[in-house]
């Protein structure tokens, strides 16, 4: 969908007739393409449940506040938020965009249980899925945290390692399925069959205690 929508906007008529030709179909095709987008939407419950939380509407003062993946003082914004149309469509993860190399630290203390980190393949094609570099940390509750799209040896940390909530584990990158360098952080619970889902979770902001929305920069300011 982006790919397309930037082509579109990058098109260069030759002659005046090809750009009077090329308007009409333009706005068509980015109407239908927003059209297309706007419906097709998660029907997740889990979704609403994350807006209204979001908004204020859910009130949780239970559950475990996290760390902001990143160094103490800097802020990212988040380009893809829960179950975002773009790939996030069944998935209650974040994205956030980073430059490559940035530091990557750990949002919760755990042990370190699955790293990848020998793959230089990445773009915009799901072929790619499978290249992404990961490190994922088991917490104390048995909730996991996945960090994805990490570069090529930017593990920082091992197998069976134990980490502390801002503690420097890996790089990031643009490995996987990724249009753009970044950071696709999401945190899985088992239930009493022991089958994993995707959860939202509340971070520490220079805000406050918040449920993280799309196309907002947050600032870590965790004390650990």
């Amino acid at each position: 969908m982006f790919l397309l929508l930037y082509q579109l906007n990058n098109y260069e008529p030759r002659f005046y007739r090809d750009e009077l030709n090329f308007i009409p179909v333009k706005v068509l095709i980015a109407l239908s393409v927003l059209v297309i987008t706007s419906c097709s939407v998660s029907k997740n419950p889990l979704r609403k449940q994350i807006k209204l939380l979001q908004k204020g509407i859910i009130k949780d003062d239970t559950s475990y506040v996290y760390s902001l993946p990143y160094e103490k003082g800097r802020s990212f914004l988040i380009v893809q938020g829960y179950f975002g149309v773009f790939s996030h469509k069944e998935r209650a993860a974040l994205d956030f965009k980073m430059r490559r190399g940035t530091k990557i630290c750990a949002a919760r203390d755990g042990v370190v249980v699955r790293v990848k980190e020998d793959s230089d393949q990445g773009g915009l094609n799901k072929k790619y899925r499978s290249d992404g570099n990961n490190v994922v940390i088991q917490h104390p509750d048995g909730s996991r945290a996945g960090y994805w799209h990490l570069q090529k040896d930017g593990a920082l940390v091992s197998v069976g390692d134990t980490v502390k909530k801002g503690q420097l584990i890996a790089l990031s990158g643009k490995t996987g399925y990724a249009a753009t360098p970044h950071l696709h952080f999401l945190v899985w619970k088992p239930d009493h069959t022991r089958q994993w889902s995707a959860v939202a979770t509340r971070f520490q902001t220079s805000k406050g205690i918040k449920y993280l929305r799309a196309w907002r920069k947050y600032r870590n300011v965790s004390t650990k």
